[in-house]
């Protein structure tokens, strides 16, 4: 017997068994301590999202809460003065800054000052040697003058004692022509040399005028100097010690001045001592040209002698005049040269004066630098105290403002609330209870919606689709329908499947957790025949099929793959869309044996 059975397209559904679970499920604990101070609910009862379950005794947790806020209050007062004392200190820094720049800049200026000082001492020490090395050079003249006094004074006697006798030496008077005009020779050469010395002393005035105005002007520096460090000092801009500086400054520059006033006027001594000196080496020659004159006059005439001896008297007169001339000159020298050296020596205190001075000046300078560093030090520690004074009160109102949101999150922990909607599946805390933190207040459930459980094999999961239609039918015969809400990506270790959950509705709450269900999930339709399950068979390598009549009428085996099992029959798939499956009598013909089969339409 045989079945012409044409292919319909069917939903190729997944079953697989599974239970059903609440959607939400949730046991509530206390998070503080304390007893429970509400009345209790019953198991089973209906609650509302947000509605009281459990209620905490609070305690002292009120008082906790005015002490921290009492806290905060007071640390948010501290804190503008610790502002006002950043701002205070920052205030001072510029300042600081300011003094050190003063300070730094004073330095160059001393160290100046003090080369400047240190560049005349040289100077100084020269103009003493030079001075010194002028007062032999005096005395050996001093000498020479007193040692021609008794010559000329021996010359009046002899001349005096030659009048008695002039006639008589007439030719001793011939015989001193000679003499005389060797003398008048002597005379003449002494005259270059006294005018060498007026032209030496004529020269030294315009050094001792350029070291006058060189004084002068240090002077007047001084005295600039002097003011403004007197004008800093009333300001407290400058140190004592430079002020003390400054006027050791201007005393040093006012005794340059005496000292190179006392130089001018040495050196115009010094021009006239060497113009006596010019005006004897001339009164030399003409005395001379008088004694060559005179003994001429005494050859030429004996009676001339007697005048001539008188003249000799006379000329001898001037000599000792000229002779103690010259030793007055000479002194006169002497002392020049000594207020030289004692000039000089003044020229070099004031200078080893203004060194001290610029000493003192720059180590002032310095001090000022390392005191001016020292206020910008303590300025800055202050900015840091202050800093650390701000940050300390902000830590408090921190600390405090973490104190009161502890105390009110704590508060806020008495009250215990339903999480969501649903069932209570224990009784709440009983009155009076000791509640712990982790304690549990009761376990809520939520069962609308309600989900449907089931694993599916790893051989079907690719066909389970997130969203796809899906029923179920319980174990009391009540179907339910919803849709696909979760596919696993992770197999259970075990079984090997996945967990698929299903969403459906449960208003009346009559579907309870935990019943079993048996769950169809549809999946992508496929063209199938619905064969009697009697009408399948195996083929000699244990293959799954039917036995067919193609159209020569011969037999053909033809392997299924069996898509569900219902109670009109099971769906297969891997037939072509119309086959003649033989119903009875499969198990006897085998493959290409010709058989006459009889059509009867035995499954409707």
């Amino acid at each position: 017997m045989a079945h012409r059975s044409v292919a319909q397209v069917v939903d190729s559904s997944v079953v697989l068994r599974g239970e059903t679970e609440a959607l939400r499920e949730v046991e509530v604990r206390a998070e503080t301590s304390g007893k429970v101070v509400s009345e209790p609910l019953r198991r089973g009862v209906l609650v509302e999202a947000g509605q009281l379950l459990c209620e905490i005794d609070p305690g002292t947790r009120q008082v906790s809460l005015r002490e921290a806020t009492a806290r905060l209050a007071e640390a948010r007062a501290r804190l503008p003065e610790s502002k006002a004392r950043l701002a205070e200190a920052e205030a001072a820094l510029p300042a600081a800054r300011a003094r050190i720049l003063e300070a730094e800049a004073a330095v160059p200026a001393a160290q100046a000052q003090l080369s400047q000082a240190r560049a005349g001492v040289p100077a100084a020490t020269a103009r003493l040697t030079e001075a010194k090395a002028r007062v032999p050079e005096a005395e050996a003249y001093l000498a020479e003058a007193k040692a021609r006094v008794p010559e000329v004074q021996a010359r009046l006697e002899e001349a005096e004692s030659r009048v008695p006798e002039a006639e008589a030496r007439l030719a001793e008077a011939q015989a001193a022509v000679p003499a005389a005009q060797s003398r008048l020779k002597e005379a003449q050469a002494a005259v270059p040399a006294a005018r060498a010395a007026l032209a030496e002393a004529e020269a030294r005035v315009p050094e001792a005028e350029a070291r006058v105005l060189e004084a002068e002007a240090r002077l007047n520096e001084a005295d600039i100097n002097l003011k403004a460090a007197q004008s800093l000092a009333r300001d407290g801009f400058t140190a004592q010690t430079r002020l003390a500086a400054s006027e050791a400054a201007f005393e040093a520059a006012r005794a340059g001045v005496q000292a190179a006033q006392l130089g001018l006027k040495s050196a115009a001594s010094g021009i006239e001592a060497a113009k006596s000196q010019v005006q004897g080496a001339l009164a030399g020659v003409e005395t001379a040209k008088s004694q060559v004159e005179t003994a001429k006059a005494a050859v030429q005439s004996a009676q001339s002698g007697i005048r001539n001896a008188k003249a000799g008297v006379i000329a001898a007169g001037a000599q000792i005049q000229n002779a103690k001339a010259g030793v007055q000159a000479a002194q006169s020298q002497i002392q020049n040269a000594k207020a030289g050296v004692q000039s000089a020596t003044s020229d070099i205190e004031g200078a080893s004066a203004a060194v001290e001075s610029a000493l003192s000046g720059v180590e002032g300078a310095k001090a000022a630098v390392i005191s001016a560093r020292s206020q910008l030090e303590g300025a800055a520690a202050s900015v840091q105290a202050a800093k650390t004074g701000e940050e300390s009160a902000l830590s408090a109102i921190q600390a405090a403002e973490a104190a009161i949101a502890s105390v009110e999150k704590d508060i806020q922990r008495l009250s215990i609330h339903a999480p969501f909607a649903g069932l209570l599946e224990t009784d709440t805390a009983e009155l009076g209870a000791l509640m712990q933190p982790g304690s549990a207040c009761a376990t809520v459930i939520q069962l609308n919606p309600v989900k449907i459980v089931g694993y599916v094999a790893e051989s079907d999961v690719a066909r389970v689709e997130h969203g796809a239609q899906a029923g179920a039918r319980l174990v009391s015969g009540r179907e339910v329908a919803g849709k696909v809400t979760f596919v696993s990506r992770s197999a259970d270790p075990l079984t090997r499947t996945f967990r698929v959950e299903i969403l459906v509705d449960n208003e009346d709450l009559s579907i309870r957790d935990g019943q079993t269900a048996e769950i169809a999930i549809a999946a992508e339709g496929a063209p199938a025949h619905l064969l009697a399950q009697s009408s399948l068979t195996l083929d000699d390598d244990g293959r799954l099929g039917v036995r067919s009549v193609s159209a020569e009428e011969t037999v053909a085996f033809l392997p299924v793959t069996l898509l569900r099992d219902t109670r009109e029959g099971v769906w297969v798939t891997g037939l072509p869309d119309t086959v003649d499956v033989i119903t009875l009598g499969q198990e006897y013909v085998t493959d290409g044996v010709p058989v006459a089969p009889s059509f009867e339409e035995i499954i409707q």
